[in-house]
This record gives structure tokens, sequence and C-alpha cells, in this order.
């Protein structure tokens, strides 16, 4: 027997959280072969199997903490035999990847993807899952049933033992999980009673703040202790850019990108920080310097699965449309997973909070310290507008709420800043004469 223990994650991380065990003990597992979700207070981190074996303990369990260099669980080796029964070629095939949410921002319309299942929260039955469920233990022991077979139960939001084994010894199999979920109702009967009658429960629910969100928590506590806000509001006629954006996206999508209004955000945001440089740039710890960066690294939050996070796409200012554009693509699909690595969430000089996505009209954001500003975009609005002719015509108006560091930015500085970066959003086209 082997103990697996937690390796050294980096950035000076000595302990996470176990969010979710993709095997139970017995199970068989193979080289590379994910085995458990943890989360550190800068992302949510997938560990893989060393070698092929079998699991024979899990030290630590779903939503405890494990620490750097302990034991998390331990696993006989292979010993040159086949580790576990020989799958079907589609059972043993990887698990599907969760398509990128829309990420579309400022539209007149905006879908809002559904939320992904977060960890700690209850399941749609109303209740937690106990640690025997979620490793397939029944009443009368182990229930049998393949890795991938354990994995479509976990996706499907079910319980082993409420599905009916048609293998042998009651052998949990694909064909058994899928009559039940496209059968006629029987998944139904697995909600608890008390989400079913309605009930509402007695007792508070107490989840511990870790991970991301607790590192949001302090982050956005110091910034706002810290940092003078000031904010400023203003309108702005996308009607011209939602047309552009229409003509180019198929050129887009031939070559797989989802063209979206935030790079045109960005890409705007550049062009009018090389006129406004104090918008990029930061005080120094001691607050008697003013550092000018030397790049734009604009970074999105995006409400992803670990929770906030705002990774930021590198040197705006030299990356042509399309490339922001595809920036934006793996970087809002790795944040959404929780798996943004360090060098994304690093570097950022100016954020964008895109509260439209989800409906919103008007925020208040909180500086992304050290940085120096951010705007809190809103969702458009098909609004009447009066015409240079005076006549009342139908408008794309969209709402932007910018917070400024007072220490840095004064009001006038911001409003230039802000009609200049509107200036090329009302009129994209202007953005042509300023592409190298």
């Amino acid at each position: 027997m082997t103990e697996f223990k937690l390796p050294d994650i980096g950035e000076g991380i000595v302990e996470c959280e176990v969010v979710e065990w993709r095997v139970a003990e017995g199970d068989a597992i193979e080289e590379d072969q994910p085995v458990v979700e943890v989360m550190t207070d800068k992302a949510l981190v997938e560990i893989t199997a060393p070698e092929g074996g079998r699991v024979t303990k899990l030290h630590v369990a779903k939503g405890e903490i494990a620490k750097v260099h302990a034991p998390l669980f331990a696993y006989e080796m292979a010993d040159g035999e086949p580790a576990a029964e020989p799958e079907d070629a589609e059972a043993s095939a990887p698990a599907k990847e969760v398509d990128d949410a829309d990420t579309d921002t400022g539209a007149p319309r905006v879908e809002t993807p559904a939320p992904q299942a977060e960890a700690g929260t209850v399941c749609p039955a109303g209740q937690e899952r106990s640690d025997r469920t979620a490793a397939g233990q029944g009443p009368h022991g182990r229930i049998p049933a393949s890795p991938a077979v354990r994995r479509l139960v976990r996706e499907h939001d079910l319980r082993l033992e409420d599905v009916p084994g048609s293998g042998k010894d009651g052998r949990v199999l694909k064909e058994d999980v899928l009559a039940l979920v496209e059968g006629d109702g029987v998944a139904a009967e697995t909600v608890a009673p008390a989400a079913a009658s309605g009930e509402v429960p007695d007792e508070i629910r107490v989840e511990p703040l870790r991970g991301v969100r607790a590192a949001m928590a302090r982050q956005m506590v110091a910034a706002a202790s810290t940092i003078p806000h000031f904010q400023y509001g203003e309108e702005i006629d996308v009607t011209e850019l939602l047309a552009l954006r229409e003509r180019l996206k198929p050129r887009a999508e031939a070559r797989e990108i989802k063209l979206t209004l935030m790079p045109f955000f960005m890409k705007a945001m550049a062009l009018a920080v090389r006129d406004f440089p104090l918008l990029n740039s930061r005080l120094n710890e001691a607050g008697d310097e003013i550092h000018y960066l030397p790049s734009c690294n604009i970074g999105m939050a995006v409400d992803g699965r670990a929770g906030l996070m705002v990774p930021n796409v590198k040197g705006v200012e030299g990356l042509s449309l399309l490339d922001v554009a595809g920036e934006i693509q793996r970087l809002t699909g790795a944040a959404r997973e929780g798996r943004v690595a360090q060098a994304d969430l690093q570097g950022g000089t100016i954020s964008i909070s895109n509260i439209g996505a989800l409906g919103g009209t008007y925020a208040a954001p909180i500086i992304n310290a050290p940085e120096a500003a951010i705007v809190a975009i809103g969702k458009s609005q098909w609004l009447p507008r009066f015409d240079e002719a005076g006549e009342v015509t139908r408008r794309a108006i969209m709402t932007v709420t910018w917070a400024g560091d007072h220490r840095l930015l004064d009001g006038g500085t911001i409003a230039r800043f802000c009609n200049a970066w509107k200036g090329y959003l009302e009129e994209p086209e202007s953005m042509l004469l300023h592409l190298s």
C-alpha cells in the first residue's frame, strides 16, 4: 500500500479544502486519472493519480481540510494485473467538457447561464449527501459499480443506492443510470421527503468561508478600507457597436471564436489609456510614488465555480480584436471551472465587471487593488432618444459606473478618460485610425 501525500501546490499554500472525491474506496484508478478536487484560496485544483492501482483509503473527507505533505489517500499498485474490469469503449471515454457559458455582455437581450453546482451546497433534494452515499455505500455494504458509472451518477445528482442494478450481484450499469434519468418519473422518488412536501428546515445551515471566496472577502475588505473610492456614471449608445459585432460574428465563428462585446470594451479601453496613462498606473506600498505600467492588462470579473475570479488579458494594446476575443473565451472557460492559472490572475492593471450579463443596470464596484480603477458595465436596453433632428428614435443604451482611487484620480481625469472610451464605443470604426 502506498500513501499519496498532498503535494506542494505553490504560492505559499499550506492547506486546502477537499471539494469532491472522484473515486471511492475500492475503486480502480489509472495513471493521470482525476482523483480529487481541492480548493485553495486561489483556485480549484484537480489532483490526478500518480500510477495505476486500487484506492484503499480516503484520509480526508469531502468538506474537510487537507494539509500539504500530509496523506491524502492510500492505494495499492496494480502489480502488473488489470486494475479494473474491462469497460466498454463509451464508459472509458473521458468525461464531456462543460461548454463555456455565454459571455456576451451589454447586448439588449441577455441570457443568464444556469448556475453550476458549488462546493458545499445542498443537493437538489435539499439535504447534504452523506459520505457514505457519496462513496456509493448502501445499507448492506458497497454497491458494485465502475468508476465511469459512479461519475455518471454524480453528474445527474443521484444516489447510487437508488439506482436498481441489473448486473451480476446487483452491479449498477450505465444503462441502469440512463434508464432512471430518462425513465417515467422514477428519479423523482429519490428526493428527500422534506423537499417534496415543501417543509422548511428549522435549523440554520452553517458553511465555512474558505478557498477563493475567503480570499475575495479579505481582498475586498482591504480595498474598501484602504482605498478612497469615488464613483462616476455615464450612458453609452452602443447601437452602432451591436451592428458591427453582428457583421463580424460570422468571421469570428469561422475561426471558432465567440465574438462578444467584451473584446470591443477592452480594445477601446486600451486605446483610451494611451491618452490617460494615469488610469493604468498604481501607487507603491508607501504611497509616495506613481508607477506607470508598460502594458494594459485588462481584468474581467467572472463568477465561476470556485467563486469570483478576475483573470486578465495581457497586453491588450498589442492584440487584434480576434486575439482579445480568443483570450476572453479561454479565460472565461477556465474561470467558470475554477481552474485559472496563477499567471492569468496576476498582473492586472484595470478591470471590468460585467453585471449586465446577469441583468443588472447599475453597480458601485470595489477596486481590484492595487489597480487604480474599475468599471461596472450594465445591460443594454432599447430606449427612446432624440436624434439630431429632434425626432424620437430607438437606441441601445448601456450604463457604466466607474470607481476610481481618489488618491490618484480626480473627477475630471476619469470623466475625460470615460469620454474617450465612450467615443470609441459609440463610433467603433474610429478605432481603425489608431490600430497599428
